[in-house]
C-alpha cells in the first residue's frame, strides 16, 4: 500500500492530476498507520500475524 501510494504521488505530481496526487496521499498515510500498528503488535484486521 506505501509503494502504490508513492507511485500514485509521483505519476499524480509529474502529470498535474489532482486526484491521484490525492488518493496517493491517502494511501501513503495509511499503509504507514497500518505499519506501525502491524510493528507495535497490535491486531490489524483481527489478525495478530500474516502469513
Amino acid at each position: 500500500m506505501i509503494i502504490l501510494g508513492l507511485i500514485l504521488l509521483i505519476v499524480g505530481y509529474v502529470a498535474g492530476i489532482s486526484i491521484l496526487y490525492y488518493i496517493g496521499g491517502l494511501l501513503l498515510i495509511v499503509g504507514i498507520v497500518l505499519l506501525v500498528l502491524g510493528r507495535t503488535g497490535r491486531a490489524v484486521g483481527g489478525r495478530a500475524n500474516w502469513f
